[in-house]
């Protein structure tokens, strides 16, 4: 029988004890976990970078992992701590919208609010959700306890969507689009899924233009902009040899244009 797997993601970095804790607790529940971090370096509070790379890598695991997630810039507030389960996994952390791109891949079916205080510990920190609640719930859900006895029914509709920006198209053709997550190469990935065919468009960022889409960074000169379709298959911007983000000083958030070519 295969051990049950928990992913964590959290923006925590490696220098405290947060993600050890957390694991402790995991294991003090449910011994068998085998648990796999997707990434502890997500920016601080940075919702839409978490839900990027969750959405990643949720997919490649095998059906009922459980992901566990915990960037959360509203711990201790109103915002409630949820279960939301798919056909192939179930996904625990704070309702702020950061399952949103995994769950546009693999839609939710269930959800409930993680209000049972016999899944937490005691007693809860204002300030440490990850431990008390989340970790808790995650470790019970990957050793069998059904969703439902986790709380309270939760709608659907009323889970929190992730404010994302979309590709706004624009009155003279093309999209205004913007930067979603950067990677530790310093490679743009934008908010713009390149249709088929990918021939016939020019990006515009930083100043700069873009006047072809490449199939890959070999197909430019070293320490040339590159523009390509990604492994997640939204629009990227590289530098071969070098960091796009640092030549055209720009991060997340920043805009991105997409027009056809004349």
């Amino acid at each position: 029988m295969s051990r049950p797997v928990i992913t964590l993601t959290t923006d925590f970095g490696q220098m405290d004890g947060y993600v050890g804790a957390m694991k402790g607790v995991i294991l003090g529940i449910c011994p068998q976990a085998e648990m796999v971090d997707i990434s502890h370096k997500i920016h601080p509070q940075a919702v839409q970078q978490a839900a990027y790379v969750l959405s990643t890598a949720a997919a490649y695991f095998p059906p009922g992992t459980v992901h566990l997630v915990v960037v959360d810039p509203g711990v201790g507030s109103e915002r409630r701590p949820v279960a939301v389960a798919t056909e192939r996994a179930t996904y625990v952390g704070p309702d702020n919208g950061v399952f949103g791109l995994a769950l546009a891949q693999d839609p939710a079916r269930r959800a409930v609010h993680l209000t049972d205080p016999q899944y937490r510990l005691s007693p809860v920190s204002a300030t440490f959700h990850g431990r008390d609640i989340f970790a808790p719930a995650a470790a019970h859900l990957a050793c069998g306890t059904p969703i439902e006895e986790l709380g309270e029914p939760l709608a659907l509709a009323e889970l929190v969507e992730l404010p994302v920006a979309s590709p706004h198209p624009q009155p003279g053709g093309g999209w205004q689009c913007a930067v979603l997550h950067v990677d530790r190469f310093g490679n743009l990935i934008t908010n713009f899924r390149l249709p088929a065919p990918r021939q016939g468009l020019r990006i515009g960022l930083g100043g700069r233009w873009i006047e072809q889409i490449s199939r890959t960074f070999a197909d430019v000169e070293p320490g040339k902009l590159v523009a390509y379709a990604g492994s997640s298959g939204y629009l990227e911007i590289a530098v071969r040899g070098g960091s796009a983000a640092e030549s055209l000083s720009l991060d997340a958030g920043d805009p991105v244009q997409v027009e056809v070519a004349p």
